[in-house]
């Protein structure tokens, strides 16, 4: 595939979305941006949702995980149908009553405006990190199969990507994510059914013996109960990815402000059960692909390995039309979760750092959300771009959910503490306990093994969230004892 046909596909890529853009931008304001107008069908946002929660990180991590973690991360995966569940019947209720536009906003009545202002923070450092490792991910491999042949460099093609989300985004946010979404998870899903059926035609199966040999293979192992010390102990997984749910899409408002587009409470709690259980089905489908493309990467004697295998054979082993799938897989992969990404920014930043609600009239809001829009797109840029110098080998997906580990920690900590119980707290002092926990349970992790003869792996998370439910118990106001 040349350079050109790579290029006109992106374009036309491209220009679907921005048509889309412009059918849904028509009268838009600040209720559509943030909101959606609150008219969007149930069905249309659980198919866009899959294809955000798993991003270009999955698209290439999870099949490259396979020769190192078998099919273990399926243990996270259940893990995730428990979170779901919590997120449906305890966390869409409380937003829906309160009728959230941030989710954080529940924070300020619960504690106060430390406590809220330190939630949404904790987001925004998150949310900011997590989309640039999906945006890092994809703008390397298009740097690798195309632009550094054209002379570009990766500076550029970063800035590229970025203005070309903004482009779409900019006029109505979530009311036009909500409908790109499901044209972007819907691509990304023929391009792993693209992928499955050619390379298992290059190793002879088809049918039937396509599951029984991904049944057959030791690759497939799921259930990991051998070693409670290690990082792949199913108890772990399961529980760990149980919270990563609730803390990753139930606490994010980037998910979150997808689910609060539905037009009730009882359309957002349909979303979220048929979202769970086409999402367990896609990562089963997605750890198969990983499979036989490790299988047939060994077979043949090629060398890729990780976050390049799938890349490698699409480009250069499995054919012309595998190729121009996995280019549009992999790009609607990535922007389906960095539009939403760029727009839930912009929308914490306006909503709880600045209070525009608050502060300004409907005129007013609008230009300031334009341009901390674009003021987000260019930090988005420079993340990346810091991102090229830091990540060196482990897969991303692995680094991703570490670091959300302890970010994440201080929210899930603070909405347990708000749910589960009636105390208050003093809250001037939240900001305190909020940077004290992540670095607390930095230092168990790093030296876990030799003191507790146990590996925290993704349960650091857990870990971090106990220790801000404890700092919060230290700064209880005297009436409540």
């Amino acid at each position: 595939m040349t350079s050109t046909q790579i290029i006109l596909l992106i374009a036309a890529y491209f220009g679907v979305l921005i048509l889309i853009s412009y059918f849904t931008g028509k009268k838009s304001g600040n209720d559509a941006f943030f909101k959606g107008n609150k008219q969007s069908p149930w069905y249309v946002v659980a198919f866009g949702m899959i294809g955000a929660s798993l991003s270009g990180v999955t698209f290439i991590s999870v099949p490259g995980w396979i020769e190192a973690s078998k099919f273990s991360y399926m243990q996270v995966v259940f893990g995730y149908m428990l979170g779901y569940l919590v997120i449906g019947t305890v966390l869409l209720p409380l937003y829906y009553k309160m009728n959230l536009t941030s989710i954080y906003t529940y924070l300020e009545g619960r504690f106060g405006n430390y406590a809220y202002k330190t939630g949404s923070s904790f987001f925004l450092i998150s949310r900011i990190v997590g989309a640039s490792f999906r945006l890092y991910l994809v703008a390397n491999v298009l740097q690798l199969i195309l632009f550094d042949d054209l002379g570009i460099q990766f500076w550029q093609t970063v800035s590229i990507t970025v203005a070309l989300i903004w482009l779409y985004t900019f006029k109505s946010g979530i009311k036009t994510i909500v409908w790109t979404d499901t044209l972007q998870t819907l691509f990304m899903l023929i391009a792993v059914g693209v992928a499955i059926y050619f390379v298992s035609s290059e190793m002879d199966l088809s049918g039937k013996s396509i599951f029984a040999f991904v049944n057959d293979n030791e690759l497939s192992k799921i259930f990991f109960f051998e070693d409670i010390k290690s990082g792949d102990y199913f108890w772990k997984q399961f529980i760990s990815g149980a919270f990563i749910a609730i803390v990753m899409t139930g606490l994010d408002q980037d998910m979150m402000q997808k689910n609060l587009t539905c037009r009730s409470l009882k359309d957002a709690q349909k979303n979220m059960f048929w979202f769970t259980l086409v999402l367990t089905v896609v990562n089963f489908v997605f750890l198969s692909l990983g499979l036989l493309l490790t299988v047939y990467a060994q077979q043949n004697g090629i060398d890729a390995h990780k976050d390049d295998l799938f890349p490698i054979l699409a480009k250069n082993h499995l054919g012309f039309g595998v190729f121009v799938f996995f280019l549009l897989g992999l790009i609607a992969a990535a922007y389906s979760s960095a539009d939403s990404a760029l727009t839930s920014l912009t929308t914490s930043f306006s909503i709880d750092i600045l209070d525009i609600e608050k502060k300004h009239n409907q005129n007013k809001q609008v230009k300031i959300r334009k341009r901390i829009h674009v003021l987000i797109s260019l930090l988005l840029i420079l993340v990346i771009i810091a991102f090229k110098y830091i990540i060196k080998d482990e897969s991303v997906i692995s680094k991703l959910f570490v670091f959300a580990g302890y970010t994440y920690g201080p929210l899930l900590g603070l909405y347990a503490f708000g749910l589960f119980t009636k105390w208050n707290v003093k809250d001037k002092f939240i900001p305190i306990i909020a940077i004290l926990s992540p670095i607390l349970s930095y230092i168990i992790s790093v030296n876990s093994l030799k003191w507790l003869g146990f590996e925290f792996g993704f349960f650091i998370l857990i870990l971090n969230g106990f220790l801000t439910f404890l700092g919060l118990m230290l700064i209880l106001k005297k009436k409540n004892n």
